[in-house]
């Protein structure tokens, strides 16, 4: 039986990054326009202070073990 990722963060990162604006965040909308609401994943990454690869597979359930915030 295949194992399948744990939902519940991958739900909540993607709920909480449409609910921050760019303007909220500090973040300078001179990209334009947007498909969807709220920050686009590689602006949460720097925010974050981590890769855009590694977001992204922490928001698509593809990894289980999130490292607890350094010093």
């Amino acid at each position: 039986m295949p194992e399948h990722p744990e939902p519940r963060l991958a739900d909540f990162l993607r709920a909480a990054r449409g609910r921050l604006t760019p303007e909220r965040a500090g973040i300078s909308d001179a990209a334009g326009r947007r498909r969807v609401e709220g920050l686009r994943r590689e602006e949460l990454a720097i925010l974050a202070g981590v890769s855009v690869d590694y977001y992204t597979r922490l928001e698509q359930g593809r990894s289980k073990s999130a490292s607890p915030e350094g010093p």
